[in-house]
């Protein structure tokens, strides 16, 4: 992997009870058409991700099948933040990591019943038992190339140990934030810094 290379095939994968619709993503999207305007030829998917991990993970094999490793990169916020990891590892992308969940399973357990989502609040859905199960069996070992990845921390983060997260990343390209908060709230901010890893600056 040559971090130079600019990306040319970005995937967005958003949190838990979380939308394409998220702040971070319209901005990431909004991004992407701008560079798109300037020539850049980029290819662009952020998926609706359904409660199902085991669906999720068949949705992004679809949604990426064919896309080339060494131009492809992964930005994951939270959940999408562990999908990110796990997609990273399987298939040799740069992944930028924005407050990520290191260890979903257990910290959703807490969740399983019916759940509303984020950003449409009469959208509800069951979050259950097995999608535990499947987080937990989607679990990645220790990352393998820590240059491969960015990851956005905040120490502000009032759902996440920031402290988990910058542990289960040694070696990576590591942004720690004194404050700040889980969503990241001042994402933009941090932006540059995205781009530049992503050779799209």
């Amino acid at each position: 992997m040559n971090p130079v290379v600019p990306v040319t095939h970005l995937l967005y994968l958003h949190g838990f009870r979380s939308s394409p619709q998220s702040a971070k993503a319209r901005r990431m999207a909004t991004e992407v058409g701008r560079l798109r305007a300037a020539g850049r030829e980029i290819a662009w998917c952020c998926p609706q991700l359904p409660p199902s991990p085991a669906e999720a993970d068949a949705l992004i094999e679809a949604a990426t099948a064919g896309w080339p490793a060494a131009t492809t990169a992964v930005v994951g916020s939270s959940l999408g933040g562990f999908y990110a990891t796990v997609w990273a590892e399987r298939r040799g992308w740069r992944a930028v990591l924005l407050n990520p969940a290191v260890a979903p399973a257990r910290d959703l357990a807490a969740y399983i019943g019916e759940q509303s989502a984020w950003h449409d609040p009469a959208l509800r859905f069951d979050f259950t038992a097995a999608h535990v199960t499947q987080l937990q069996a989607m679990q990645p070992a220790a990352i393998t190339e820590p240059a491969r990845y960015l990851a956005v921390i905040a120490q502000g983060d009032e759902l996440l140990d920031w402290r988990e997260m910058q542990g289960r990343y040694p070696g990576a390209r590591i942004k720690l934030l004194e404050g700040s908060d889980h969503a990241l709230s001042d994402f933009e901010e941090h932006l540059p810094d995205i781009l530049h890893f992503l050779a799209l600056s």
